[in-house]
């Protein structure tokens, strides 16, 4: 019986959330982390290339449970939050919002419009956008949930610069084959 009542309570906190994020006034989960921002997306480049970074644009939308979980589970990583403060500036957007954005080439619009611009189908989406020699260009997109060990593997193969050099199905090909040479097996389901 004290066997079973153990195995049941380490099931029942593997199925709880990481943590309790919460939501914003407008639905959207908050993070201390994401930036502040007036939403002039050329500006928000601007001050991450500055700082050494990149711009990573999070489109979510009120109710989607994948974006619960981007919050809950992949935000509750400590190695995931990390990476992103040390090599990104975050802002979050909301897919069916009205408030306007300035997009890169500073055309203003409203939320909902720079997303059916930029084309993005599903919450959360993260387009992360460069700036080299003064021209900014979007360098990768996760359009949809990413489970943790592929969403940080995405941040480092951009934080990395992998992306301008290989693609990103060949980059987790060498990341497997790295980990399986150690006798580790990732946790990507």
């Amino acid at each position: 019986m004290r066997r079973f009542v153990c195995l049941l309570t380490v099931i029942c906190l593997h199925l709880m959330p990481a943590t309790a994020a919460e939501l914003g006034d407008d639905g959207l989960y908050v993070q201390p982390w994401l930036t502040d921002s007036f939403l002039e997306l050329a500006d928000d480049l601007d001050e991450a290339t500055a700082e050494g970074k990149d711009l990573l644009v999070l489109f979510e939308q009120k109710g989607c449970p994948y974006c619960r979980e981007l919050h809950q589970v992949n935000f509750a990583r400590d190695e995931i939050v990390s990476h992103l403060k040390q090599h990104f500036v975050v802002v979050q957007l909301n897919l069916w919002g009205a408030r306007e954005v300035v997009d890169l080439n500073g055309t203003p619009l409203e939320e909902r419009e720079l997303a059916a611009q930029w084309g993005i189908n599903f919450t959360p989406t993260s387009v992360i956008f460069s700036k080299e020699e003064g021209v900014a260009a979007e360098v990768f997109r996760m359009p949809g949930y990413f489970k943790p060990f592929h969403f940080l593997k995405s941040l480092e193969y951009v934080s990395s610069d992998a992306y301008k050099s290989q693609l990103f199905q060949r980059y987790l090909q060498a990341e497997f084959q790295t980990l399986a040479e150690q006798g580790l097996t990732p946790e990507v389901w």
